[in-house]
């Protein structure tokens, strides 16, 4: 036994979001485009989810962009869905529209199809918004399409973790 060292497992990142919502008092939304709904999945799978996880939006149509989340139809025609602007205003969107202390949404391009000269297949934007600022990040993946996705989700749940962890106890809701 000696000299044996133990390995011990990373806490799931759904997890450990869970403790600092509920330790905080604060709520969240998801807005997913790339990911189908895997990053509200995850969520959902830590028992008591129901008192931090508002609600989530698959919004895979501009036309569910715009009408749901509130993207400005300019960011879609000037950026395009999958964009740094996109995501950000999908996470601000999925926020007001449910009144979560905290918003987080993916878009991109899983794959195989549907990559152009400027935006590969792979390329993937999370934002995550909350009380206390906005970041989004560009990722770029190099797996299949369902590897592009998960690894989205974990990096949308890593972001949220990392972002609910400077937001003040006792949420204030998108109104604030």
């Amino acid at each position: 036994m000696w000299g044996r060292v133990a390995r011990v497992a990373a806490r799931p990142l759904e997890h450990q979001l869970a403790d600092i919502l509920t330790r905080q008092e604060l709520t969240i939304a998801t807005a997913e485009s790339c990911t189908g709904g895997l990053v509200a999945h995850r969520i959902t799978t830590v028992p008591g989810s129901s008192a931090y996880f508002v609600g989530g939006i698959v919004s895979y149509s501009n036309d569910l962009k715009e009408r749901l989340l509130h993207v400005p139809r300019e960011v879609l025609e000037r950026y395009g869905a999958v964009s740094r602007e996109c995501a950000l205003a999908m996470a601000r969107g999925v926020r007001a529209t449910t009144g979560a202390d905290i918003g987080v949404s993916t878009t991109g391009i899983a794959g195989p199809g549907g990559a152009t000269p400027t935006k590969p297949v792979g390329l993937v934007y999370i934002a995550c918004v909350t009380p206390a600022g906005e970041v989004c990040e560009e990722h770029r993946w190099d797996g299949d399409r369902a590897d592009n996705i998960a690894r989205s989700a974990e990096a949308a749940l890593r972001l949220a973790v990392e972002m609910a962890r400077n937001v003040p106890s006792a949420g204030t809701g998108a109104a604030s």
